[in-house]
């Protein structure tokens, strides 16, 4: 019997046109003799549709609702439900009709509303099991601050920062300002502490740069890190794919990079010749269309200790799925240091594990694997426990059950 997959993606984020790009890239991959695959898109708004015409990526350039099915997502016996929204044909609620069901999701979202552990934690909450990083992991992995955090409790090295809050930079810009220079030289990278796909971000030079940094930044979210920039700086990017102790890294990849740092132009736009088309309305590549070396052009006992750090910090954020580790070394002190953590890649980093042997099709599998043993794992713990205290007695301890 076929397992019925649902891809959910898009939702209300910055990220939303990204997500349609992976996750469209993915279901290109996925084996129809296997699974059954739902699309479920959620749009800017927070509506859920689902509907074969969702696999046309030209759909969403001017979105007709009409050729899709608006639905209410219910978790019912450790199932995703798709339920037909009453607003679509007038049906009173007690008459909701069902238009699918999935055995698993895989989330292939970016950025807020999908993978910062929201929907991770409703899926939780339905017994549901799901490809991605769980609720902790998505929610670390999308904070670059408590991220940073973390792995410097952990003892990784990670470069230093400046945390700044919209409501103080609003307040007093000046000590800000005064504060960031005191603690950080130039040059200076300033982001958004809860975004990725290089929006928002900006690199600074001098005073009025790293203002002008910091009023974008702070138009995308109320905290801001601002980081120490690397002058001779590479970029190493490796991947990792498991879950638990059952973890292994991908081959590394050096991006090519045009400017300062990969924008979001450059990650998901260069070569695009005006949009993503095809004989179907295929998306385009993604990060995989990014000019890169792989494997990076490194040592290999650096190559050894990039792989050795990316399957630790995937560890220490109890990741599952694939993820993305993000490296700088700066090449003149011969220091290397963890960037940053993608619990839902781009283009699902599928590119990194061909190095490996491992097809796009073959990490789907992995990850729907994964997502089983996951759930399985979670019924195992007890959720329930006998106490005294609403039968009135006193000191009573309770007793599992």
């Amino acid at each position: 019997m076929k397992i019925r997959l649902a891809l959910i993606y898009g939702s209300r984020t910055c990220e939303h046109d990204v997500s349609i790009i992976s996750a469209l890239q993915a279901a290109q991959h996925v084996n129809p003799d296997d699974y059954d695959l739902i699309y479920v898109y959620i749009d800017q708004n927070g509506e859920w549709y689902t509907g074969e015409k969702l696999a046309d990526i030209s759909l969403y350039r001017n979105f007709d609702k009409r050729a899709v099915v608006r639905v209410i997502p219910m978790g019912v016996e450790g199932k995703l439900r798709l339920m037909q929204h009453p607003d679509d044909k007038l049906l009173p609620i007690g008459r909701l009709r069902q238009i699918a069901e999935a055995d698993v999701v895989m989330p292939v979202m970016h950025g807020m509303n999908g993978e910062d552990g929201t929907l991770q934690g409703m899926l939780e909450l339905w017994n549901i099991p799901y490809t991605s990083s769980g609720v902790l992991g998505s929610a670390l992995g999308m904070d670059k601050i408590a991220m940073k955090r973390m792995f410097k409790a952990c003892g990784f090295p990670v470069l230093k920062d400046v945390c700044v809050e919209r409501s103080e930079w609003k307040r007093n810009r000046a000590g800000v300002l005064s504060r960031v220079m005191n603690e950080l030289s130039f040059p200076v990278y300033v982001k958004p502490s809860n975004l990725g796909s290089s929006i928002g971000i900006n690199r600074a030079d001098n005073k009025n740069g790293l203002e002008d940094a910091i009023d974008i930044a702070v138009s995308y979210d109320r905290r801001v890190q601002v980081e120490t920039g690397i002058q001779d700086l590479m970029e190493i990017n490796c991947a990792v794919l498991g879950y638990g102790g059952d973890a292994m890294a991908s081959v590394t990849e050096m991006p090519v990079r045009w400017s300062d740092f990969l924008s979001f132009d450059e990650k998901y736009l260069r070569g695009a010749k005006g949009g993503a088309k095809g004989t179907k309305g295929a998306p385009s590549k993604g990060m995989s269309s990014l000019s890169r070396q792989m494997p990076a052009p490194i040592s290999p006992e650096l190559t050894h200790r990039v792989e050795e750090l990316a399957v630790d910090a995937f560890k220490a954020l109890d990741c599952k799925g694939v993820a993305r580790i993000d490296f700088l070394y700066d090449k003149a002190a011969d220091e290397l240091y963890i960037g940053e953590i993608n619990t839902i890649p781009g283009s699902l980093a599928f590119y990194l594990w061909e190095g490996r042997g491992i097809s796009f099709e073959r990490m789907i599998d992995m990850m729907v694997e994964y997502a089983f043993r996951a759930n399985a794992d979670r019924n195992e713990n007890v959720f329930s426990y006998h106490s005294a205290i609403l039968s009135g007695s006193s000191g009573a301890k309770g007793a599992k059950r």
